[in-house]
Formats: structure tokens, sequence, C-alpha cells
């Protein structure tokens, strides 16, 4: 082969042809050097046959300029890549990247220095460098990394260096991890999990795609079920991909899954320093990464000898990818199990409902744990309704629940308050002129967050301090905290229940695996009494002293419209109703609501599911809606509202007449600034028959867009602001 048709990282230059030096051996998926005028770029050759470009004489082809020291990626990684961007319609460099996403990897083995702390002191103290020495304790980081763990700069950490107090250490970037042992721990299984694990197992042997449904309520022991499989794809010598949608959930798997095989999988998160990135994909690549443990981004690692895939809480919405690729995981986990002919287990107490559906058409196998493990005790759960049993003035917990948990507290169990809405206050306005906070980047107000008495957006990440002032009418003490965060409920406990120990857990406080496990640790040690949490303690936790669940507001969840609004919502309470008497001590679960009649709150108070699940499959059917009819959502954004409104008319102006398929818009979208770009959205719902990505891919590729405009697709959305 004398010439190559490489896919070069960039969308906007296509598929290029390149030379072949003498001597250089090629094949489909290696990565390469490729000379770009003066520039050097990286790509993927690719077969050409599968990827269309403009054919050039070879006289007129430049040389490739070397081979990159990395495994190929495999056949099957890249049909995956190709999928991807058909199905999201999105540009093959664009999911190539994902799979490319070390670039400390791709230069070959190496060594580097990183510093530790050596218990020696500096000649001068200071503050910042007090503050470095107390945050550094028993990390070991390169300077950039160690720095930004602190909160200092890098010339305060030069500085400690030359005192001696940080030394360096040379490492290898690509030092082997321990090895896991299939068989190291014996695990009693119940009998319905023996069936069950026997049938993953199997499937495992087989070494054939296999898409599985694990519908296990919760406390069934869902994650030792799927252990066994683990463990028979460790046995052949085969790689495993465990997906969790949290980084916080990945503490609690860890104890767990090194308990079971005496070593710790291979962690894959956004977290993560650079070269344990690098160090990962290296083993992951070369194939002595036997167990990864990842989000969403390790769905496109370059395993070499893939054995089975898991998902779990496959329900999650956060495995959905909102930005970049908008890939949802769920599903393009099941396509690589499909394209490596492996078997796949999406794991979960409240399916998403177009995953039941697969498992009704068959296209799923659909197992079963229809009882907690040990004994346990599903919870009890009951309502309160708002409307009649009201919060005392300036309160927002009903009396019922205040007793619930105060009962606890002599019982010396725990309890677990649900609200899903970070900070304080979701709002802060003046009392004296009415001026509300708003971000100024985005159409969303600023949140209250007390424990760092700052205001902030949660869309873009804006910060400011809070004022002390009305920063519009400059009237004092005016300001009004309206509707409550978990910051301001667990004030509330603090308030009416003095003696309890209370533990904010959101994603501002459990922001890294080490907070993480800090967090499991002081619960499990009956160091807090009540948690008052978001919807990231709605899963994966499992804390036997734990026998009380206060849904602070249900209704939350139900606002503002969006299709999945009720199946979100039931899946939230649901889970976290789960938290409750999961060891031997029953459960009780009290949901705050204004709307007890609700199907959703009817469903969960009567604990039946299937009812609920069977009125949602009729809703959608009725409206063509997911997975009866196909979602799509395009967002036209620019920094200049004129420009991007212009762009959405233009787009509108050239929409297809297609057959079964409805386009609406185009119309400010809900979140109509969202980091300082202004947006405008079109929705389109079609029959299922309907070649959606093709009808999308016509109409938009004959159109061309100033530079300031962006045009994005949504193929299955889950956000609709």
């Amino acid at each position: 082969m004398n010439r190559v048709r490489c896919l070069v990282l960039n969308a906007a230059l296509g598929p290029l042809d390149y030379k072949v030096p003498e001597g250089m051996v090629v094949e489909p998926g290696v990565v390469v050097e490729c000379p770009l005028g003066p520039r050097t770029v990286i790509g993927i050759v690719w077969e050409a046959e599968r990827l269309p470009g403009t054919e050039v004489p070879v006289e007129k082809l430049r040389n490739l300029r070397g081979l990159l020291p990395v495994p190929p990626l495999s056949a099957p990684l890249r049909r995956l890549i190709e999928w991807t961007a058909d199905y999201y319609v999105a540009s093959l460099a664009s999911v190539a990247r994902m799979a490319l996403s070390s670039g400390g990897a791709l230069k070959g083995r190496a060594t580097m220095t990183e510093y530790r702390l050596t218990g020696g002191m500096p000649e001068r103290m200071t503050p910042q460098r007090q503050a470095a020495i107390d945050a550094l304790e028993g990390e070991q980081a390169n300077i950039r990394e160690l720095a930004g763990i602190a909160g200092v700069s890098e010339g305060v950490l030069r500085g400690l260096v030359n005192q001696g107090v940080l030394e360096p250490v040379e490492v290898d970037c690509d030092r082997p991890y321990d090895p896991a042992h299939p068989d190291f721990a014996e695990v009693a299984l119940s009998a319905q999990q023996r069936e069950a694990s026997g049938i993953f197992s199997d499937a495992v042997r087989a070494a054939k795609f296999a898409p599985f449904l694990l519908d296990g309520v919760t406390g069934s022991g869902k994650t030792e079920t799927y252990f066994e499989p683990v463990a028979q794809a460790l046995r052949m010598g085969r790689q495993v991909l465990v997906l969790l949608p949290e980084i916080a959930l990945t503490e609690n798997f860890l104890h767990r899954f090194e308990e079971r095989f005496g070593a710790p999988p291979v962690l894959w998160h956004s977290s993560l320093k650079s070269t344990e990135r690098r160090r990962a994909y290296r083993a992951v690549s070369e194939g002595s990464a036997q167990v990864v443990v990842g989000a969403r981004s390790a769905l496109f690692l370059p395993f070499r000898q893939l054995g089975l895939i898991v998902v779990d809480e496959a329900h999650e919405t956060s495995f959905k990818q909102e930005e970049g690729v908008r890939y949802n995981a769920r599903d393009v986990a099941v396509m690589r199990g499909h394209f490596e002919q492996v078997p796949v287990v999406l794991a979960s107490a409240t399916p998403a409902l177009e995953s039941l559906q697969m498992a009704e058409s068959g296209v799923y196998a659909k197992v079963d744990l229809p009882s907690r493990f040990g004994g346990a005790q599903l919870p009890a759960i009951d309502t309160i309704d708002l409307t009649e049993e009201k919060p005392p003035q300036g309160m927002w917990l009903a009396q019922r629940l205040v007793d619930g948990i105060e009962e606890r507290l002599g019982r010396g169990e725990q309890s677990l308050l649900f609200l899903n809405r970070r900070g304080y206050a979701p709002l802060t306005l003046c009392r004296n002129c009415g001026f509300r906070y708003q971000c100024p980047n985005c159409s969303a107000w600023l949140v209250e967050h007390r424990f760092t008495n700052r205001l902030a957006c949660h869309h873009c990440g804006h910060e400011a301090p809070a004022p002390k002032a009305c920063t519009e009418c400059g009237e004092p003490d005016c300001l009004v905290a309206c509707g409550p965060g978990v910051e301001r409920i667990a004030d509330e406990v603090a308030e009416r229940l003095p003696q309890s120990r209370v533990f904010v857990a959101t994603s501002d406080t459990l922001n890294s695996p080490g907070r993480a496990a800090e967090f499991i640790a002081a619960v499990e040690a009956r160091e807090v009494d009540v948690i008052v949490g978001t919807q990231l303690v709605t899963k994966g936790f499992h804390f036997p002293e734990l026998t009380l669940v206060g849904v602070v507001d249900a209704d939350l969840g139900l606002e503002g419209g969006d299709l999945r609004a009720g199946e979100r919502t039931y899946q939230q309470v649901a889970q976290v109703a789960g938290r409750a008497g999961r060891g031997s001590k029953p459960g009780e679960v009290l949901i705050q609501t204004r709307h007890p009649e609700a199907p959703v709150i009817a469903a969960l108070a009567a604990g039946d599911r299937d009812a609920f699940y069977s009125a949602e499959t009729e809703m959608r059917r009725e409206a063509g809606a997911p997975p009866f009819g196909r979602w799509a959502a395009i967002i036209i954004s620019s920094e200049d509202d004129a420009e991007a409104r212009e762009a959405a008319s233009r787009i509108g102006a050239f929409r297809p007449e297609v057959a079964e398929c409805l386009i609406l818009g185009p119309a400010p979208a809900p979140m109509a600034l969202l980091r300082g770009r202004y947006r405008y959205r079109f929705l389109i719902n079609a029959r299922r028959s309907v070649q959606l990505q093709d009808v999308i891919r016509r109409w938009l590729g004959a159109l061309d867009h100033p530079p300031g405009v962006r045009v994005a697709v949504d193929i299955d959305p889950y956000s609709f602001v």
C-alpha cells in the first residue's frame, strides 16, 4: 500500500490522502503524524472505501511523517466511531477525537517528575505556604496539578521545592496496575442473584453480542450479581468496562470491587490527573487494564480485548452528553457491544421507558431481581399533603416529617432529606425595589450559596460575592432569599433539631472521589444523623442505619413541561426512597407534595411501578414521543442576538417538507441566553419510519452560516432548555 486515506482530527478538513514512505508499514486504525502545510497533525488511517474523499494523483501526495507508538484503533472501535457520528449527526473527526483522549499516551512510554511533601518546613512560613502544606498531605503530582489542589500559585510550590519541603520523585508513567483476581473472595448470593449471574456469565462465555436489562429493586444486590460475569471475563483474559453516572459513586463502588477482587479497578473520569489518564489509556490499549470503571467517555477507550460492558444506573440522564457530540452513553454502550460482539448489561431499579420497551419487544433480554437481598423489606411510603399539613411560617418541612427525624435520632438511626436544588435559595431579590439577581451570561437567576457567601449560576459557573446592599437601589439589609435549596433545609433541621448532626451532600460538597469517600466513612461511622442531598444521593449508596427518607418537594421535577418530567420524577423519588431500610431495620419514606393526586405521586405512594409505566407508555404512544416516535432539536446560537435570530430564520425558510415529520420553530430556547450566547431552537417530531438524520443532514448541509453562528444537532434530546 503506497497511499492511505487518513481521518485527521479537524472536522473542517475532511479526509486527506497521503503517501506511505518506503519501509513504513501501515494498516487501518494506525495513528499517524500527517503534514498539513507547515504543521504536523494527528490522523488515523481509515479504510478508503468507508471514507469518501477526493482522489489526488499519487505524485502530488505528501509523505506521512511517522507512526505514533500506540496500538491501532480496532475495527469494532472504528465502526462505533462511524455509527456515533452518523446517528448523532456529528463529524467523524469530533467522535474520533474522543478515542484519542489522552495526548500524553500517544507519545509512547515515558517517565516524569512528580513532587510530594518531605515533612520538612520552610525557613519562613507564609499563609500561602502553610495552606499548601496543609492541602498537599498525602498528595503526589506535578507542580501544576499540585497548585490546583492547593489553590496556590506554582511559584509558591517552586519556592517549597527550593526549601526542600517538596521533593521530586521520578515516576514510570506506565507502571502496571495491581491485578484483579476473579476468585479472590467468595460471595454468598441469593437464589435470584445466582440465576441472574449465571445467565450473564454464560453470555460472557459465549462471546457474542447479547443485550440484557437487569431490572432489580433497590437493595436487591445488582452490583454483586454482575460481579460474577465480571469474574468470568477475567478468567477468560478479557477486559471489562463498567460505566457509572457520577464520579461521587466511584468510591463506594471501588470499596465493594476491591473486597470482591482483591485490587481496585482502573478509573477513567474527568477528575483524573493527566499522568493518570495517560497511564490508564495505555493500559487499556495494551490490554493490561482488566476492569475499567468510568464515566461515559470511557466508552471510546481503545480496548484490546473487551469481554463485557455494564452500564450501572442505566436510567440516569447524566449518561446523555449535552455539549459537543450529544450522545447517550447507554445507547452507545449497546452499539459498542454489538460491534465488539460482547454482552451488555443495563442495570437499574427504575429503567428508562425506552429500555423497558426494548425488553418488551424482545430486543433486550430482561432479567428481574424483584426482592431485596438478605430478607430486607422495601420501605413503607406515605405522602404529606402540604395543602393540609402546612409547615410553620418560613419553614419547609412539615411537622410529621420533623417528628419522624426526631424519632430516628432517639433510636440512633439516620435520616435523609432529598431536594434536587443546590445552594441556599434559587432566587435573591430586593424587597425595596424588586430587583432580581440574574446571571449576566444566562437567562437564569443566580443561586445563593451561604456556605461560600456567593451568588452562583449553575449553568455557566459565573460567581459573585453575595452583596450586603441591593446593587440596583443601594438599600442595605433588604435582600430576600426566595425558596429553599439544600443549604436552607439543612439550616432548618439544625434550628428545629439542634442535637442533630447534619451533612449536605451535593456536587458542591462531594466534588471529588476523596470527598465522597470521607462522606461515606462519616455516615458509616454514625457521625452523621441527617443527610440533606440532591439527586447525587438518590443512587448507589448503601447505609444500613438509614431508615427514614423525606422528599422535601416531590412536585419540583414536574415543572417546566419536559417530555420526560414524569418519568424523571418517578425515577428520582423511587431511587431516593430505596435508600431507606436497606439493612435489618424497616424503612419509611415521606413524600411532601401539593398534588398527591398526580399520577406520578399516586404511583409512588401505592408502590405501583407497573401502573405508572403503563400510563406513561400510553401517553408517549399518543404523542408520538420516544420510544414510539423520534425527537430531535436544532439549536442555533451566537453572541449577537440579531445574528442568531437571522440565522434561525434563514434555516427555517429552507425547512424540508417531509411526510410524518413535524418541524416546530424557530423560537427562542427556554434558556434563551446561555454562557453569553443567544439561542434559538427547532424541535422535530417524526415517526420512526422517517430517516430523521438524513433529513437533518440534507437540510443543514445545503446552508452556510456566519463565522459567529453555531448550529448544534441533538438527537433524542433529554434537556429541553
